[in-house]
């Protein structure tokens, strides 16, 4: 396959800006995901929806986001991160407003999955040029890797906390409002801070692959999304899930065979590509599920308020950003990526264990929520960037854009299967408990929760020691 053959052979002195510029869009991709949470009640409430449709304010997002990831990389790898990027922001706030003047369920949900694909372009595109703009240097590249994954963690955070402020002073609409000006504001500043494209596929899009790739990731995701609600044995989900497996299956042999791949399977020849990859699937299993059930465990358990439940979790992305930024690079440094990513996992893992057993019925904010948390962000800090270093480090810059897309679906997967695995165990634990009190019944599932997302995050340190390659 031929490329162009210009590529940026020196600094740009604005590449620190542009950072700053891809990170921010990245925070508004990842607090999508969150702020509309706290408003759900009040949407329900405007357009109608029942308890069980009411999934679907959030599952449309994810299951667009998580099935065109892929293949949004690889367009960015052909017609420009820039341009893609940039078509993405221009989906995000058009869909954001329709979503905002959402006049019933339908409508609501046919622009939160158009929102996903916005995001579905922005997110690999903005990875790819964060990885060219800083090629030159590890070290430059490692900050700016811990800000890319700081951005991403409070984008999830601050998500909760700006949607419980926005849907309780200006409605929930506003949730979905607040991303036609910020989105304009990233249009604005983009000619002016990013850099066309150098290196670059030429070629044409797989469309079989396409076709193949994303209605197999559709699939799985809307099986697990839906595993939630209906049960992993429930005949949709088994039926989902297979018919994804098999036609990933057939994607993958396709694949085999094209010259001119959506996904070059040769990709992973690529040192420590693959276990990066499945870092990012482990590290978010391991993650997301302990926020989700941290937010319910101070609602149900400790009766926190909406608002006050969301600022009780403010501390984790302050600690994030202490960590990402001067603790796991340094770490990242003088350990290298094996051992830095094994020695995350297992603190993550540690930290889910000290939730399990200091969240109870009686507990205090301190011990039970303060504590453990300041445990699990730093094993999330060092897991999450050794793995994502692994994950895209080391491949060519005309396939940055395929890399990116490849870590965001395993990103966005992770967190699909933890939660509806540790959601599945929550119920079934509190199902099972033989007490009277319904909150300590209710208790005792959200510990079994936590404890299970720690099994996830020893099983990456496994890993890690045994397949990471790199001792960088």
């Amino acid at each position: 396959m031929s490329t162009h053959t210009n590529t940026i052979s020196q600094l740009d002195p604005k590449r620190w800006k542009a950072l700053f510029l891809l990170c921010f869009a990245n925070f508004l991709v990842i607090m999508d995901a969150s702020i509309i949470q706290i408003a759900l009640p009040s949407i329900q409430k405007t357009l109608g929806y029942t308890q069980e449709s009411l999934q679907w304010v959030m599952s449309a997002f994810l299951l667009i986001f998580g099935g065109f990831l892929l293949l949004g990389g690889k367009l960015a790898d052909l017609y420009g991160n820039r341009r893609i990027f940039s078509l993405g922001v221009l989906i995000l706030a058009v869909s954001s407003l329709f979503a905002g003047l959402a006049w019933s369920e339908l409508s609501l949900n046919i622009f939160r999955g158009i929102q996903g694909l916005g995001s579905a372009l922005i997110a690999p595109s903005a990875l790819s040029m964060v990885m060219r703009l800083f090629s030159f240097s590890s070290a430059e590249k490692a900050k700016a890797l811990a800000f890319w994954g700081l951005s991403g963690a409070a984008g999830g955070a601050f998500g909760i906390v700006f949607g419980g402020l926005l849907t309780g002073t200006l409605g929930w609409r506003w949730t979905l409002f607040i991303y036609v000006p910020l989105s304009i504001i990233v249009l604005i500043f983009s000619p002016k801070l990013l850099q066309k494209s150098g290196q670059r596929l030429k070629g044409r899009i797989d469309y079989v692959g396409a076709v193949l790739v994303t209605a197999s990731l559709m699939l799985l995701v809307y099986g697990i999304v839906s595993a939630e609600h209906s049960g992993w044995t429930s005949s949709n989900v088994m039926i989902s899930l297979i018919a994804g497996v098999v036609l990933f299956l057939i994607f993958l042999l396709v694949e085999s065979k094209m010259k001119e791949a959506l996904l070059p399977l040769n990709i992973f020849k690529t040192p420590d590509l693959g276990i990066g990859n499945i870092g990012v699937f482990l590290t978010q299993a391991a993650w997301f599920p302990l926020i989700y059930m941290l937010i319910l465990y101070l609602q149900q358990v400790l009766q926190y308020s909406p608002t006050a439940g969301a600022m009780a979790v403010l501390p984790v992305p302050l600690f994030m950003a202490f960590f990402m930024i001067v603790v796991a690079e340094k770490v990242l440094a003088k350990l290298g990526i094996k051992m830095t990513m094994a020695t995350g996992f297992v603190i993550l893992g540690l930290g889910n264990i000290l939730f399990s057993q200091f969240a109870t019925v009686d507990g205090t904010y301190f011990i039970s929520v303060l504590i453990p948390s300041f445990v699990a962000v730093l094993g999330n800090a060092l897991a999450y960037l050794a793995s994502t270093t692994a994950s895209v480090s080391e491949v060519e810059p005309k396939k940055s854009g395929l890399a990116s897309g490849l870590y965001n679906t395993n990103f966005q997967i992770g967190s699909a299967i933890g939660l509806s695995i540790m959601v599945a165990i929550a119920g079934a634990a509190t199902r099972a408990s033989d007490v009277a009190d319904s909150v300590v019944a209710l208790n005792e599932g959200f510990q079994q929760g936590f404890f299970w997302a720690g099994m996830f995050a020893f099983v990456g340190a496994v890993l890690a020691l045994l397949f990471i390659q790199s001792k960088k």
